[in-house]
């Protein structure tokens, strides 16, 4: 039988990042497995929780003790949502794979339309936000002047307000298992990949509690290590700026001699020599910050550390097996667990 047939019972595997949300997984882990059963779908939860300085680990075990489906990971530290993805990733063992944050934001009463999407043949299926008016106005501003810069400068364009909530098919899983770079921009590897892709709208609800982790200084940081691992835009364009700031320069190096020799010599001007001095300066210094962010992060990758390190996995004794062929560095933990 088919595995997309909806009559078969085909393992679903919904991954959840947890930072700091003790108050939120308490709600949603019942109401993820209570609409396992009301669905009739044969799943498992994957909550990997990524260094919380709260409770939210103790109420994870505790909820486990309830749901013997709930597999808990737990990493070493805090290595940001885009690597606590990767690790979800790495031990589902579902033929489709859901990806929702914890917070409450991603209603799981959208996962049946996602699977319905996903029986009809579609390897992809991406939630849209309907409207963004929990954020606020310079949020939003600065949300699609992001998607615009990002779609013009990127081979790789990506979908305005689609963001992690989504159901990916096994064999997207494991393209992206592939894909092992440390600075991790999950809605250009989402796109990168390719695959047939289906929209879902939905509507995101406020947040039950704490707030959001995201300030926008991580935000800003995150866009622009976005635009700086899907496209070398920024140093062609310094290049080009440079070239015709020396073109500039020597047209207006050969303006001036012919004046001087026409018309003699001027008294120079004390504040053209320090603006232009200074400009330069500045531009030359823009150029090395550009190409020393990407030797950053040449230097990063060749280093080949692991993505993430685990503390302690609850839940599932095969998941460490699953994490060391995903990355061999991690064999040497396999007594923590």
């Amino acid at each position: 039988m088919n595995s997309r047939d909806p009559r078969a019972l085909a393992l679903l595997s919904v991954v959840v990042p947890v930072f700091n949300e003790e108050a939120s997984v308490d709600l949603l882990i019942p109401r993820l497995f209570a609409l396992f059963e009301r669905e009739g779908i044969t799943g498992e939860v994957i909550c990997v929780d990524d260094g919380s300085r709260d409770r939210s680990w103790d109420r994870l075990v505790a909820w486990q003790a309830t749901y013997p489906n709930l597999t808990l990971v737990s990493l070493s530290r805090n290595f940001g949502k885009e690597i606590a993805i990767a690790a979800g990733l790495d031990i589902a063992d579902g033929n489709a794979v859901v990806l929702m944050d914890s917070d409450l934001q991603h209603p799981p009463e959208v996962i049946p339309e996602f699977l319905a999407q996903w029986h009809t043949g579609h390897d992809i299926v991406y939630g849209v936000r309907r409207n963004r008016d929990q954020d606020g106005a310079l949020r939003r501003a600065f949300s699609r002047a992001f998607y615009r810069v990002f779609n013009t400068l990127s081979h790789t364009p990506i979908t305005p307000d689609a963001g992690d909530f989504r159901l990916m098919d096994r064999k997207v899983v494991e393209a992206i298992r592939r894909m092992r770079e440390r600075a991790r921009f999950m809605k250009g590897i989402y796109s990168w990949v390719g695959f047939k892709s289906h929209a879902v709208d939905f509507d995101v609800v406020e947040r039950v509690h704490g707030k959001s982790s995201f300030s926008p200084s991580r935000l800003f940081n995150l866009a622009f290590d976005g635009i700086i691992s899907f496209s070398t835009v920024p140093l062609r364009f310094a290049m080009y700026a440079g070239a015709s700031i020396a073109l500039l320069s020597i047209a207006l190096g050969t303006y001036y001699m012919v004046r001087t020799m026409l018309f003699g010599i001027d008294v120079p001007g004390f504040a053209s020599i320090i603006v232009s001095t200074l400009a330069l300066s500045g531009f030359t210094m823009l150029q090395m910050g550009l190409m020393g962010l990407y030797l950053g992060r040449i230097y990063d990758e060749v280093k080949a550390r692991p993505l993430y390190l685990v503390r302690e996995i609850v839940g599932r004794p095969a998941a460490m097996q699953k994490l060391e062929s995903a990355s061999p560095a991690l064999s040497h933990l396999k007594d923590l667990v």
